[in-house]
């Protein structure tokens, strides 16, 4: 039995109990904070979903204490993700093997009801979070200083009261239904049969993820996780969803590929419609979207789950510190400036992806073909180009003339350091938070007290790097990643964000304390510099 009361006023509620709601519970409730989550379905969905996280989700499931339990069950991507056209010659070939800037593999795969489960078994050990399954929530009130959401469930009727409500439950979010906000819809349809393997025997695939651009069936051929395998076949004009989405059209389609029910166990198959749309505004108040019930991509570049893990860690450090009191609750509003630039990269990709891979008409996939092989199968010419995955406007460092700083708000790269005699990727010993990274220890001593108090505040960590031994309260750049690169740029500090991308930097002996100044001023005036209008 679930009981839908309860009388306490949380600091969050999240809505749905997805990998998003569960990243969101995890970084608020490992925080201190007092987190109720309701998810409406009784029992976690048992088929697979999402397959793939790239370098930088696996820093996040780092950052959130789970590390560890998740590389336990993927598979990590050991060589490239290719394209074929139908003659199985190669049209781009990316490369997917080894470790990425964050640390972790390049691109790894899962099944996603064993992602849940270890994320769902890391929510129950946080103290302060509470998870209310079988919980649908059916009405939400706003109140002066919280949120009132009216619930549904076994024992009937109940409330849950929050100061901020995050909802992260799905494409079809009950939360973002009470908002005014509008959606961007690029008008990109394709529906594709999902088809999800159990092979009996252990296959070794080569490559182990792959597109067959074959205008007869554009097939998609990728990992479902460790013993498992997943085919996607594109729709054809002349078929209905309702005769492609069976089981004899499934194992038809899986035939020419040697997969029988002798050798196979089709998990599951549906059909989604791939659709490429945002939300103009991703906070109204107390009320914020994460995950599909923000965004929604074709997922040809593998980036659904890993923007919704973004989202996650984006609103996490900032509600953090507007709960805290540590910020004001203006920040939240750099939540859609940031995010929703960067998803708009991450979709316009996917789409541009699906466009190549999505052709059915002959003429044009031979030319398509041709210029593809002419470009050598190189992804930095046979692919449409791309801008790069660079935060929107928000809490990033300023030129002295008030526009945003060259460089800032990119992915910044997580290499070994030692310290005390131990050497591990750096956020093992910031825990993620806020970063100070400086070449050597002098260019901490222009800071002040003040300025020390308030980087305590907002618990971040000083990381003094040394090339050469490095004094007991010092880090060794035990790989030589950060100082070459900071002194070819002539860096002598740098702020990382709890969520990685870059704050800012400092050229002097001044800088540091004028970038820990102007990080000051961000948290506590957010809409001083904030350029773009956050409900645009």
């Amino acid at each position: 039995m679930t009981d839908n009361t309860s009388p306490t006023l949380h600091d969050v509620a999240i809505v749905g109990f997805g990998p998003v709601g569960q990243m969101l519970a995890l970084l608020l409730g490992k925080a201190g904070h007092d987190v109720i989550v309701a998810e409406r379905w009784p029992a976690p969905y048992a088929l697979p979903r999402a397959v793939h996280f790239d370098h930088e989700i696996g820093r996040i499931f780092q950052a959130a204490g789970v590390g560890e339990d998740v590389r336990a069950i993927t598979d990590p991507v050991p060589d490239h993700y290719e394209w074929r056209n139908r003659d199985g010659e190669a049209l781009v070939r990316i490369d997917w093997s080894g470790t990425g800037p964050s640390g972790w593999p390049t691109a790894n795969f899962f099944c996603q009801p064993e992602l849940e489960a270890v994320l769902s078994k890391a929510v129950e050990k946080v103290p302060g979070v509470a998870v209310r399954r079988g919980c649908e929530i059916t009405q939400l009130e706003l109140r002066d200083d919280h949120v009132r959401l009216g619930a549904r469930g076994a024992d009937g009727p109940g409330e849950i009261r929050a100061r901020y409500v995050i909802g992260a439950d799905g494409a079809n979010s009950f939360v973002r239904s009470t908002m005014a906000t509008t959606v961007t819809d690029l008008g990109f349809f394709y529906d594709w049969l999902i088809v999800d393997t159990l092979p009996h025997e252990r296959t070794t695939w080569s490559p182990m993820n792959w597109q067959l651009c074959d205008p007869e069936r554009p097939t998609t051929i990728v990992s479902g996780g460790p013993g498992r395998r997943r085919w996607e076949f594109l729709r054809l004009p002349h078929e209905s969803v309702e005769e492609l989405n069976t089981p004899e059209t499934a194992w038809r389609l899986l035939e020419p590929w040697g997969r029988t029910p002798e050798n196979t166990t089709i998990e599951r198959h549906t059909v989604y419609t791939f659709q490429a749309r945002w939300v103009d505004r991703w906070r109204e108040g107390r009320l914020l979207l994460a995950g599909d019930a923000a965004h929604q991509m074709p997922p040809f570049a593998g980036q659904g789950m890993c923007s919704g893990m973004r989202d996650a860690i984006n609103i996490a450090w900032k509600l953090g510190l507007v709960l805290r009191r540590r910020a004001d609750a203006g920040l939240l509003d750099t939540y859609t400036s940031e995010r929703s630039e960067h998803i708009q990269h991450a979709i316009g990709m996917s789409m541009a992806l699906g466009q190549v891979i999505c052709v059915l008409d002959p003429g044009r996939a031979a030319a398509r073909d041709a210029r593809m092989i002419a470009a050598g199968a190189d992804p930095q010419h046979a692919l449409p180009p791309a801008p790069p995955p660079v935060l929107g406007d928000g809490v990033l460092q300023r030129a002295p003339d008030g526009t945003r700083a060259p460089d800032v708000g990119h992915l910044t790269p997580q290499y070994e350091v030692t310290h005390r005699g131990r050497t591990a990727l750096l956020d093992h010993f910031t825990g993620g938070g806020f970063t100070v990274l400086t070449d050597g220890a002098s260019p901490l001593d222009a800071l002040d007290d003040t300025d020390r108090a308030f980087l305590s505040e907002i618990g971040a960590t000083l990381v003094a790097l040394h090339d050469s031994e490095a004094p007991r309260e010092g880090y060794l750049d035990a790989t030589g990643g950060y100082l070459p690169h900071m002194r070819e740029h002539g860096h002598v500090a740098a702020v990382i964000r709890p969520d990685f991308y870059l704050f800012g930097t400092a050229t002097d002996a001044k800088g540091p304390r004028e970038l820990i100044g102007q990080l000051r001023d961000h948290l506590h005036r957010p809409m001083a510099f904030l350029r773009t209008d956050p409900h645009q």
